[in-house]
């Protein structure tokens, strides 16, 4: 099922007596490191380095040589090295562009092309390097990458969870107070011209109180939140009656699409007050839910 981390570029435009309220459902992100933060770049030339190490005493028997090692492993890596974080700092822009894949194959190409020009000139210069360590550094090259990659998308994967529930959590927080005034209100203005309609606003606000006050660190179906958002357009509707007008566009909506819950209804209590609330004839809501393709 596709899973709605965040909702982005969520927008509420008022043109005239229209609030329009446009939802994005965002395929996955892309998750591979930004070389243009210099946390990533030193990252990865610890990683790097320590691998370095890791093999030069790997290889060796005595500190002499693990030192020995050490310095010609590193008199191949460093250029590499550096000149790769260049070069990918340079083309950020671009692997940003990438799916998750293929950013993964133009980093490799990228080291592996840089292996290839560094071999080059040491073969200009020494021209003794036999074609076996040729093969072992674009081995180990390959493997550095491959390290390197897979830490970051550990580390993704490990803080993307934790931040956005704690953003989630924060926005929560907001809306409740809101929420709660907004909703008496509602009912308010009705119960003494029509008890049968603010018996029914009552109902629905049991039904969105008991999904706020619930743990809501679940993802919830993209219908169910629809369904809840309905539930308080209903209530605004009841107070401002003719003067706000709802119109849903959800048919290429994924169907499949899951999203942190109550993260839809803050948008369209915005539109209602921001938007349309301060209008003397009111105005329309329109409300499109789409994938992104």
């Amino acid at each position: 099922m596709a899973s709605i981390k965040q909702i982005a570029n969520n927008s509420i435009s008022t043109e005239g007596n229209h609030a329009n309220l446009m939802v994005n459902t965002p395929r996955n992100g892309n998750k591979l490191p930004d070389f243009r933060n210099l946390g990533v770049c030193v990252r990865t030339l610890v990683i790097v380095n320590f691998c370095v190490l890791v093999a030069a005493i790997l290889q060796s028997n005595t500190w002499a040589g693990v030192l020995n090692n050490l310095a010609e492993l590193s008199a191949w890596t460093q250029p590499v090295l550096l000149i790769s974080i260049i070069l990918l700092y340079a083309f950020q822009p671009w692997l940003h562009k990438l799916s998750y894949r293929l950013g993964i194959v133009a980093i490799l190409v990228v080291v592996l092309i840089v292996t290839y020009v560094c071999n080059y000139f040491v073969d200009q210069l020494i021209n003794v390097e036999p074609s076996t360590l040729k093969i072992r550094s674009y081995l180990l090259a390959s493997t550095l990458v491959a390290l390197v990659l897979y830490y970051f998308n550990l580390r993704y994967r490990a803080l993307t969870p934790a931040i956005a529930e704690a953003r989630l959590q924060a926005l929560q927080a907001r809306i409740r107070p809101h929420f709660l005034f907004n909703c008496i209100n509602a009912v308010v203005s009705v119960v003494r011209n029509n008890p049968k309609l603010a018996e029914t606003a009552l109902e629905d606000m049991a039904d969105l109180f008991r999904v706020l006050m619930a743990d809501n660190r679940d993802l919830v179906p993209l219908a169910k939140e629809i369904a809840l958002s309905r539930q308080y357009l209903a209530l605004e509707k009841m107070r401002l009656e003719e003067r706000l007008q709802i119109t849903w566009q959800v048919e290429n909506m994924p169907l499949d699409a899951i999203m942190p819950p109550l993260v839809l209804q803050p948008l369209l209590e915005n539109a209602v007050y921001h938007g349309i609330e301060p209008l003397p004839e009111g105005g329309e809501i329109t409300i499109k839910i789409y994938a992104l393709r």
